[in-house]
């Protein structure tokens, strides 16, 4: 006869960045209010009690997930703003690029249609990523605009405006992989949708020759 096979133990412990990995996992499957918490527990292989000793509410497990893997980033983009204040080309084409590597090509890239299909429903958690994630990155886009205009790299412009018209094509992408994608449309090639995007946006936002003149 063959071996029978040992059942499967849960484990007694697990560290919070499991947790919350569990939770983006099923928050990008099933949406945020369809995902109970036993069902994070289950996913991270842990009992309920266990993720109580962490968290005590999906919103809590929902502010970690940011916390730990979206702030990151806009602290790396943020420290790179503060030393590279003469290239603002580069610095665009560096944050626009590392959100893609670094969010929209991840699990992290589902958070964006997430937040779409379920701000209405959860105020409070909309104005929280509101807050520390979107605000903050458009503060990013926004100086590095303004500094290409005053040093008459870009073409004068609102920065506000432009802030939305750079990152809005990203997130389309991001939420189409997880939406179409999975069954139609699956063909676009991330990496080169990206730099077109960048190609695109440098074209439009450089000065002309006529116009470089006037500020030399």
């Amino acid at each position: 006869m063959p071996a029978k096979t040992a059942p499967r133990r849960r484990r007694k412990e697990a560290r919070p960045q499991e947790l919350t990995a569990a939770a983006l996992a099923l928050f990008v499957e099933k949406g945020f209010s369809a995902t109970r918490l036993d069902e994070i527990a289950a996913r991270a292989g842990v009992s309920k009690g266990t993720l109580y000793l962490y968290f005590d509410s999906k919103e809590a497990l929902f502010k970690a997930v940011i916390t730990e893997g979206v702030v990151p980033t806009i602290e790396a983009g943020e420290a790179l703003l503060a030393a590279s204040a003469d290239d603002p080309v580069t610095l665009l084409r560096t944050f626009l690029l590392s959100w893609w590597a670094l969010i929209g090509s991840t699990p992290l890239g589902g958070i964006p249609k997430l937040m779409m299909s379920e701000a209405g429903n959860f105020p409070a958690l909309a104005r929280y990523y509101d807050e520390v994630v979107i605000q903050r990155g458009h503060a990013l886009l926004r100086t590095a605009i303004q500094r290409g205009v005053d040093q008459g790299i870009f073409r004068a412009l609102d920065p506000v405006l432009t802030s939305t018209l750079l990152v809005a094509p990203l997130v389309h992408l991001a939420n189409w992989k997880h939406s179409f994608a999975g069954c139609c449309g699956g063909n676009i090639d991330p990496l080169a949708y990206v730099d077109a995007h960048i190609d695109l946006v440098l074209h439009g936002l450089t000065v002309r020759h006529d116009e470089q003149e006037k500020h030399s």
